[in-house]
């Protein structure tokens, strides 16, 4: 076994040696650059071109503004003021910011002390005072022997970074802290598009909600007029049958909807930072205005505008800096140590000049047989860098397809509002007509019912299609992501 292990080292030692002298020979870089891999810059995000607005629904064609800048804090686009309110006490009170802000915080302390004991030397100060028995040699002296020892010292430890270990381990921590940086300004920006969306939601569905309880009172009114002819003969009981079975179907319907805005209002108090119980009020969703101007940024510029790429790119850095570190691990190590101080077997002697003690030393240690550990831990992390350019890839791969599906998303949005608004209108006019003829008694008070419910079913599938447009808007600006201008904490 002694035999294979060393035919083993001789083996494994020879690809460290011969590598750590190319190295050192050609004075290159123990690690790759850390620069990400190049990306296609498709001509426009989706399969079709980038049209430059879309249908007008609402009153509003929303005009795509190609190569703009991402807005900041795009919610106030919504000219809401109530809406704005709860963001920005969201944005202050989360607990869930709060405590990724004081991760990033503790990794900031972290990278810190990491430099700051691995850039420059420790220094330790002891004192040491002790009494001690030792045996005595038999027949020769004194059968034990009792001392003191008082040693006063200061310490002194560098080790030099000669080929960039220690460099590139900083930097491998400072890259983890960045990560942690844009996934905080992530952490943001969605906490922002939750509130906005889930207030949207909770809005759409208290206008859901009061069409649905009128169309409930109309069908139940049209069942109890439908069991009053069929009694009198005049209507057959099928028909009484049906109205009923149609009022309870609509009833049936109404508490999903009101368990969802239960639901949406209680997730909006824990996303702003309160207790459900503490659930606040939401503006209506008339009071909320559509954004007009829609900014969508170029491929190109995409890629430093998104927290998630840029984190992506981060822990690209981080994964290439601890190459470098597996690499310069092959290489010789020098350390220097010094002490001085004072010490003596008493007070007297040990403050003395004669008390004096000092040391001084280097130590040079060059790695040559681990079990192949080493290079084995160099391959490794050259995988975990080739996988993390991987992941690169495909984060920027899905940054392109969530601009595309939100892009598509609202103008198809447009297009069912635009749709739902002339049916809504048309059956407004249909059921104004109706009413009008029947209180001149042209037409039967079941006939104004009934052309009333068909103008609620169209106004129910109009406030869908509003709050879904508003909703995917706010999906398109948090895709978009941020000016590339920002700065990373330090």
């Amino acid at each position: 076994m002694s035999i294979l292990r060393i035919v083993h080292e001789r083996q494994a030692l020879g690809p460290a040696l011969a590598l750590a002298a190319a190295l050192a020979l050609t004075a290159c870089s123990l690690g790759p650059n850390g620069e990400p891999p190049a990306m296609p810059s498709p001509a426009h995000y989706g399969q079709t071109a980038l049209p430059t607005q879309t249908v007008v629904a609402g009153g509003v064609a929303q005009q795509f503004e190609a190569g703009a800048q991402p807005v900041p804090q795009w919610w106030r686009l919504y000219r809401s003021p109530q809406l704005d309110a709860l963001v920005d006490e969201g944005l202050k009170n989360s607990p869930t910011l709060a405590a990724t802000e004081r991760t990033l915080a503790g990794a900031h302390e972290q990278l810190r002390a990491q430099i700051g004991s691995s850039l420059l030397p420790t220094v330790d100060a002891s004192a040491q005072a002790t009494r001690e028995r030792a045996l005595g040699i038999p027949d020769a002296g004194p059968p034990t022997v009792r001392y003191n020892v008082f040693v006063g010292q200061i310490q002194a430890h560098y080790t030099f970074d000669l080929f960039g270990a220690v460099r590139y381990a900083n930097a491998a921590l400072h890259a983890r802290v960045d990560v942690q940086a844009f996934e905080l300004d992530a952490a943001r920006r969605a906490l922002a598009a939750n509130i906005v969306t889930t207030a949207i939601t909770a809005a759409a569905l208290s206008d859901q909600i009061e069409a649905t309880q009128r169309l409930i009172a109309l069908a139940q009114q049209t069942a109890r007029e439908d069991a009053r002819r069929y009694a009198l003969g005049a209507a057959p009981h099928v028909q009484a049958l049906t109205s009923e079975q149609n009022a309870a179907s609509l009833a049936a319907s109404l508490p999903a909807l009101l368990q969802q805005r239960q639901t949406a209002l209680h997730a909006l108090a824990v996303l702003i930072g309160r207790t459900p119980d503490a659930a606040p009020s939401v503006p209506s969703l008339s009071a909320i205005a559509l954004p007009e101007r829609v900014p969508v940024v170029v491929p190109s510029e995409l890629l430093h505008a998104r927290p998630d790429i840029a984190a992506a790119e981060a822990s690209l850095k981080a994964a290439a800096a601890e190459v470098g570190v597996a690499t310069a691990q092959l290489f010789p190590s020098l350390s220097l140590t010094a002490s001085m101080g004072q010490g003596g077997f008493s007070w007297p002697t040990a403050l003395s000049g004669a008390g004096a003690l000092w040391s001084i030393g280097g130590s040079l240690s060059q790695p040559l047989f681990h079990g192949g550990a080493l290079l084995a831990q160099r391959r490794a992390a050259i995988d975990f860098y080739e996988a993390s350019a991987d992941q690169y890839k495909a984060t920027v791969l899905s940054a392109f397809q969530n601009v595309a599906d939100t892009l598509a998303a609202l103008e198809h949005d447009a297009q069912a509002a635009s749709a739902t608004e002339q049916q809504t209108q048309a059956a407004r006019r249909a059921f104004d007509e109706t009413a009008a003829r029947g209180r001149l008694g042209a037409v039967a008070p079941t006939a104004v019912q009934a052309s009333e419910q068909q103008y609620r079913n169209a106004e129910l599938g109009a406030i869908r299609a509003t709050g879904q447009r508003l909703i995917d808007t706010a999906a398109l600006f948090q895709a978009m992501g941020e000016s590339p201008e920002r700065s990373i904490p330090q």
